[in-house]
C-alpha cells in the first residue's frame, strides 16, 4: 500500500503529461493544462500533498522519500519557471547517484550499510552477504543514474516521460528479483512482505 501511495504522483504527472493541452477556467483564473510544464506543476503539487500525509499519518518520512520530495521541488520549480525541460531530465540521474553515494558511504560510516538498515529487519544474513549486495545497489543506483540520463537526452520526450514513471519500476521491480536467490534462504517467513527497497527506489 505504501508502496502505491509513493507512486501516485508519477501517474498524476504521467496522466496530466497525456492530456491534451487545453485552457481550463477558474472564475476569473485562465489555467492551461496538459503537456510537460503541466504535468511537473501537477508533480510538484501532488508530491507535497502526498508526502505531507504521510509525514502527518507516520509522523515521519525515511531519508529516501526526504531525497525524493527535495528533488522533486528543487527541479520541478525552475523547470515551472524557466520552461526548461532540462532541470527535470538531470532530476532522475542524481537522486540515482544520490543514492549510491548513501550506500557507498555507509560502508565506511555506521556499524551496518545502507542495504542492512532496510531489510536487516526481515533478513538475518551474514555481514559479508549484506556488504556484497550493499555493492550491488551502489552499481545498480550508479546505472540506473546513467541510463536515465541517456533516455532524457537520446530519446524523445514522449519515450522518456514513458521511461520515467514505467521504466525506472520495471528495472527497480527485475534488480529485487535477481536478489532473491542470495536472500531467499535467510528471509523470515512472516516477514517476508516487509521490505522497504522497492518502495524507496520505484518514485525516481
Amino acid at each position: 500500500m505504501k508502496q502505491f501511495i509513493d507512486y501516485i504522483p508519477l501517474l498524476v504527472f504521467f496522466s496530466v503529461y497525456m492530456m491534451d493541452e487545453r485552457n481550463v477556467t477558474f472564475g476569473d483564473y485562465q489555467h492551461s493544462i496538459g503537456g510537460i510544464f503541466s504535468a511537473a506543476e501537477f508533480l510538484l503539487v501532488t508530491s507535497v500533498f502526498v508526502y505531507g500525509g504521510l509525514f502527518i499519518a507516520q509522523k515521519r518520512l525515511d531519508k529516501f522519500q526526504w531525497i525524493t520530495l527535495a528533488a522533486i521541488v528543487i527541479f520541478t520549480i525552475p523547470t515551472i519557471i524557466f520552461r526548461d525541460t532540462n532541470f527535470l531530465k538531470w532530476k532522475a540521474p542524481i537522486v540515482n547517484w544520490i543514492f549510491a553515494l548513501i550506500f557507498i558511504v555507509s560502508r565506511y560510516i555506521g556499524e551496518k550499510p545502507a542495504v542492512e538498515h532496510l531489510m536487516g529487519h526481515t533478513i538475518i544474513a551474514p555481514r559479508e552477504l549484506w556488504i556484497r549486495l550493499n555493492l550491488l545497489y551502489v552499481c545498480f543506483f550508479l546505472a540506473l543514474g546513467a541510463i536515465n540520463l541517456a533516455v532524457a537526452y537520446g530519446l524523445q520526450e514522449a519515450l522518456w516521460i514513458q521511461f520515467k514513471v514505467f521504466g525506472n519500476f520495471i528495472l527497480t521491480f527485475i534488480f529485487i528479483l535477481g536478489q532473491m536467490p542470495l536472500l531467499a534462504k535467510y528471509i523470515e517467513p512472516n516477514e517476508a512482505d516487509g521490505d522497504k527497497t522497492q518502495k524507496s527506489t520505484s518514485k525516481l
